[in-house]
């Protein structure tokens, strides 16, 4: 179950609520991943349900952001726009995910930025560093 609602991340994103203007987007689908992300890399710790609640907010305001970029720099003669994005992998792509990542502060979140920049999984590897069973020596 969510920690966060639409209305607290449309807060932070300024987003209409709106369903009869053309740019409305449902906020569950952002919600939901960033519901999944925070229970499986910031419940391990010591943070409160509050605490919880903020991380998931902030980081569901990064996955939207990815849809709807924020205009970096607007002009109205001969029509221009620049958009917030940066070209990279992780949370600290967008001023959300920063967010979300400082407010985790047992970094859970920056770890798991960290594995999907340098592309790696979490591994696990067994090295023997005992003696051969003698009965098995021939």
């Amino acid at each position: 179950m969510a920690r966060t609602t639409a209305a607290l991340v449309g807060g932070i994103i300024e987003w209409d609520s709106d369903s009869t203007k053309s740019t409305y987007v449902a906020l569950t689908p952002f919600i939901e991943v960033a519901n999944e992300l925070v229970t499986e890399c910031c419940t391990s710790g010591s943070h409160t349900d509050l605490r919880l609640a903020q991380i998931e907010k902030w980081l569901a305001a990064h996955f939207y952001h990815h849809r709807d970029m924020k205009a970096q720099m607007e002009k109205a003669g001969s029509v221009s726009q620049n958009l917030q994005s940066k070209v990279d992998l992780g949370f600290d792509n967008t001023h959300y995910g920063q967010a979300a990542m400082r407010l985790d502060t047992e970094g859970g979140l920056a770890a798991l930025n960290e594995r999907i920049k340098k592309g790696k999984r979490t591994t696990v590897s067994v090295t023997w560093l005992g003696t051969a069973d003698p009965s098995d020596i021939s």
